[in-house]
């Protein structure tokens, strides 16, 4: 089992940025696919980025390619999101997601395929 503790959240202008962490506790963190979502208000959450637990192949959704990073350092067991050129649609609680040993072709924008989720860190953007 890992327990994840999202942070770096806050309130930013647009145009600014953030960077956001997940720690993880527990096993066998390198062994984990990790991905991150948002939730909007009044809206669903979504995909923003993931990042494989081998090769390090990253994905994202197209709304954040070019400004958002995903990234891992498996020795601080901790996932990066580095998030440039904010924008007030980026206003959203972002979530970090743990998915244990995933097999090849595994599609990591499921929300459904990750096992552990954390409580979430507020990003509010001004315009």
């Amino acid at each position: 089992q890992v327990q994840l503790v999202e942070s770096g959240g806050g309130l930013v202008q647009a145009g600014g940025s953030l960077r956001l962490s997940c720690a993880a506790s527990g096993r066998a963190f390198s062994s984990y696919a990790m991905g991150w979502f948002r939730q909007a208000p009044g809206k669903e959450r979504e995909f923003v980025a993931a990042i494989s637990w081998i090769g390090g192949y990253r994905y994202y959704t197209d709304s954040i390619k070019g400004r958002f990073t995903i990234s891992r350092d498996n020795a601080k067991t901790t996932v990066y999101l580095q998030m440039n050129s904010l924008k007030s649609e980026d206003t959203a609680v972002y979530y970090c997601a743990a998915d244990w040993r995933p097999a090849a072709g595994t599609n990591l924008r499921m929300q459904s395929e990750y096992d552990y989720w954390g409580q979430g860190t507020q990003v509010t953007v001004s315009s």
